[in-house]
């Protein structure tokens, strides 16, 4: 009997690796407002809702923002970074996160996204994943992000299952904290391995079957 019986994944640095697009448009916002934006504070805002990570990015502007103005640039970082999406293509999807995806697909798992981004949708579509997974719970469907626990809680609700039934693979600290929030396991990966939050640390994406199939 397998321990989960929903897997709920977060979508970007986890199934496809969209990081550097975001950077980019996040730096031509910054580069256009005369504000230092680099790896490192691109780096807080992984997991991190739009309008929160402009917050971030604003830190450093010597002067207060209209909420108005606000959302302008972040609608306008939004329009670069959709269209640097287009580059996307099912080839950004791994071998090994594939066969993985496939395998536990098989086991009779249920499969979920659960992300805080409004544009994971169109993402999974330019991947070639839209139609793979049996629920997805993206930014358009919560009002809190991570590391609030809805997206998770809404994902667990949208398959029928408890929270206990659910693990959660996670790259990023704020989701691997919203997994807790919602009272389920998570199995970090990546950069959340260095949280020491995780129930599980992952060395691979393959690893998960180790932790739900044969376990």
């Amino acid at each position: 009997m397998m321990k989960y019986s929903v897997i709920i994944f977060d979508l970007d640095g986890v199934i496809c690796h969209t990081d550097w697009y975001h950077f980019q448009a996040w730096k031509s916002i910054a580069d256009e407002l005369d504000i230092h934006f680099d790896e490192t504070i691109n780096n807080r805002l992984r997991g991190v809702s739009r309008m929160e990570s402009f917050e971030i990015i604003l830190e450093l502007y010597p002067i207060a923002m209209q909420p108005g103005d606000k959302e302008k640039w972040a609608a306008k970082k939004n329009d670069i970074y959709v269209g640097l999406l287009a580059n996307l293509t099912p080839a950004d999807v791994s071998l090994e996160v594939k066969n993985t995806l496939e395998k536990l697909k098989e086991s009779g798992c249920k499969l979920a996204i659960g992300s805080s981004s409004k544009n994971a949708q169109l993402i999974l579509s330019q991947i070639g994943l839209l139609d793979f997974f049996d629920v997805i719970v993206d930014g358009t469907h919560i009002k809190n992000s991570k590391p609030h626990p809805e997206v998770f809680l809404l994902g667990a609700e949208s398959v029928g299952m408890p929270s206990i039934s659910c693990l959660v693979v996670e790259d990023a600290e704020s989701g691997v904290n919203a997994a807790i929030a919602a009272g389920m396991d998570v199995a970090a990966i990546g950069d959340a391995v260095n949280c020491g939050k995780g129930t599980y640390n992952l060395s691979s994406f393959a690893d998960i079957l180790g932790i739900v199939i044969d376990s």
